[in-house]
């Protein structure tokens, strides 16, 4: 399975400088390319293809010595990502679908760089890369030893390493127990045996330190200050949503979730508390680590989970209302438990035809 291991990276001053230029030639390179390709298609009625913008690196190269600083294969990856964004665009204009046309990048939407497997090395403490140098690396967790392509990435003015590796499934021992999960927004989730995780709501909490950033974001260092808290937000919330989705896949052997869209859900009234918690990455999170461990993932069909009681009869709620009172069995419980118990329950009866509008087959 291919698998990203992030690491912070502390570079000195210098490769600080070195990263930053490199980004721009990139930048610049990208650009150009994007640029010619509509030149071509305008005059030519026919674009560019990679390969042939490829062919054009020797000569930039000559022209602007500037270009020989940045390894070849990054130069590379930078046409291939372009050509990589006009093909995902003819392909949602095949799809009827919104198509979006590649767009020329600004400083703050071009941010990576892409390194070859023979371009650098870890040495320990430090990553060895080329044309840039040893680098300072926090090794926090223990890196494959095979791994692949190498981004580096600067967020907020940090600067990090992604390593892509591929990694056997680390399969857990088997377990026969089953859990639903129902996601919400005064608890972060409820289990179907009534366990509540409790939502930490980062983005509330840290709203004080926002607002004051967000008065003075008119100067520079105001606006790097108020990307590092959304930064230290965001991490606050994958640290989270990490621990509790590996506690889950560690104990139970099904785990059952609905199928959420997630995008339909982020507008309206609701949309500050929905991003908070985050229940896309948190999902996200589930089906792959259940992938790794041997867990089966089931995605059941989310209407009317909190409608519904686990008798089967139908139970009409406002959102206001939070307690479950059925007239059909007695039963009366927290909404947000009978939605999970519910939630399990569509995952046990999976139909044989597997009718995926209805319910989806369990992920194993």
């Amino acid at each position: 399975m291919q698998r990203t291991f992030k690491y912070r990276l502390y570079p000195n001053r210098k490769q600080r400088e070195t990263l930053s230029a490199q980004l721009d030639l990139c930048r610049e390179l990208y650009n150009a390319a994007l640029q010619e390709r509509i030149a071509s298609y305008k005059t030519t009625g026919k674009g560019v293809t990679w390969l042939e913008q490829q062919a054009q690196l020797p000569a930039i190269k000559e022209v602007r010595p500037e270009f020989k600083s940045v390894h070849a294969h990054t130069l590379q990856a930078v046409l291939i990502r372009l050509n990589r964004a006009f093909q995902n665009f003819f392909r949602r204009v095949k799809k009827n679908e919104t198509p979006g046309f590649p767009r020329f990048k600004g400083r703050n939407r071009f941010s990576s760089l892409v390194f070859t497997p023979t371009a650098f090395q870890v040495q320990g403490r430090h990553v060895a890369i080329s044309k840039v140098g040893n680098i300072k690396i926090k090794m926090h967790r223990r890196l494959p030893e095979k791994h692949g392509t190498l981004f580096l990435k600067q967020v907020c003015g940090s600067w990090y390493a992604c390593f892509s590796c591929a990694v056997a499934p680390q399969v857990l021992p088997p377990s026969t127990e089953e859990i639903g999960v129902d996601v919400g927004l005064e608890s972060f989730a409820v289990l179907s045996d009534g366990t509540p995780i409790k939502n930490p709501r980062w983005y509330r909490k840290a709203q004080a330190k926002l607002r004051r950033a967000q008065r003075r974001v008119a100067r520079r260092k105001a606006v790097a200050l108020l990307q590092k808290i959304h930064e230290h937000v965001a991490n606050q919330r994958k640290d989270f949503q990490h621990k509790e989705a590996l506690k889950l896949v560690q104990r139970y052997g099904v785990i059952a979730v609905e199928d959420l869209t997630i995008k339909g859900l982020a507008g309206g009234m609701l949309a500050k508390s929905v991003q908070d918690a985050g229940w896309g990455g948190f999902l996200q999170m589930l089906a792959y680590k259940a992938e790794s461990a041997g867990r089966k993932l089931c995605a059941v069909d989310p209407r009317g989970t909190s409608q519904t009681c686990v008798c089967g009869a139908k139970v009409p709620k406002r959102l206001s209302d939070r307690v479950h009172v059925c007239t059909a069995c007695g039963l009366m419980a927290s909404r947000d438990h009978v939605s999970a118990q519910v939630i399990l329950e569509r995952a046990r009866t999976v139909p044989s035809s597997a009718n995926v509008g209805e319910v989806r087959p369990c992920l194993a």
